[in-house]
Parts: C-alpha cells; sequence; structure tokens
C-alpha cells in the first residue's frame, strides 16, 4: 500500500468515482490542470476537463510509486481504460497548497 498526501489520495479516489463534488474538493479555486496539451484553470474548467476525459476514457487509475516532499509530489500510475496504449504507465505532478492541489500536470 503506497502512502499518499491526503490530497492526492482524495483525488485519486473522486477521479475513480466519477465524483464531480469531490474532485472539486481537491483542488484550490485558482488550481491550474496540464493534461493533453491544454491548460485548465478553474474549477469550473478542471471540472469540465475532468468530465470530458471520464466519457471519453473510462479511465481508473492505480497509484504505483510516489516521490517528492511537499508541497511537489511526482506520482506514477497505471491508467487503465478505453484508449490506445490501455494500459498506460502516467506521470503525474502534483503541487499542493495547504491541503488542496494548486497544479496538476498529466504525462507519459
Amino acid at each position: 500500500m503506497i502512502q499518499l498526501p491526503a490530497p492526492i489520495a482524495a483525488y485519486l479516489e473522486a477521479a475513480n468515482a466519477s465524483d464531480a463534488p469531490a474532485l472539486a474538493a481537491c483542488f484550490t479555486a485558482d488550481a491550474v490542470v496540464h493534461d493533453e496539451a491544454r491548460q485548465y484553470r478553474g474549477i469550473d474548467s478542471i471540472l469540465a476537463w475532468k468530465a470530458d476525459t471520464t466519457n471519453r476514457y473510462h479511465p481508473a487509475i492505480e497509484a504505483r510509486r510516489i516521490e517528492g516532499t511537499g508541497p511537489d509530489y511526482r506520482l506514477q500510475a497505471r491508467v487503465t481504460g478505453e484508449f490506445p496504449g490501455s494500459p498506460a504507465m502516467l506521470a503525474y505532478r502534483f503541487v499542493l497548497s495547504g491541503d488542496r492541489i494548486a497544479f496538476l500536470e498529466v504525462g507519459v
């Protein structure tokens, strides 16, 4: 079992459950997400991003390894879903602000 910082654990739980209110609670009001060469800023934009990726890919994220110390963490995760190359190992970079995510970058 990997010990994850609480905001990252909450994000994975909300993302895997497609729980928009819980996902919104994971981020700061002015948070930024980078994914698939696009940037999403603010809760509404982040929720739209997550709804779109969930509808297109139906992803399930499984944490495999985490590195870093607060506030900057790098997570390696196995992601399965309806996309070419599934399952894939993806790299997530989280920057925390207190008990919320201020920045998230998803890459390979």
